[in-house]
């Protein structure tokens, strides 16, 4: 299964925690913490790819984290940030 990496933005405790994926220009997640902002990424992505589908697009293959880290657009954030890996489809779409 492919995985698209995630960055997890600095909590602010009155604003909670954004996450949000380098591969997918606009696709965020969020939520109190930085557990319900994972949890909630799986459905931002599926909304996210319905979208695009919707339009007649797909969506970008993964870029491997060593390709992320390369690209100065966003070699700071995973200098600053969290990142984690976000399977797709999720698990249980995939059956």
């Amino acid at each position: 299964m492919p995985h698209y990496i995630a960055i997890i933005d600095d909590a602010d405790p009155d604003d909670g925690v954004s996450l949000w994926f380098p591969d997918l220009p606009g696709c965020r997640s969020g939520g109190d913490d930085a557990d319900e902002a994972v949890e909630n990424a799986s459905e931002a992505l599926a909304l996210y790819a319905q979208d695009l589908i919707e339009d007649g697009g797909q969506l970008p293959a993964p870029r491997t984290l060593a390709e992320l880290e390369a690209d100065p657009e966003f070699a700071d954030d995973f200098r600053n940030h969290t990142a984690i890996l976000i399977e797709w489809p999720p698990p249980n779409e995939a059956e």
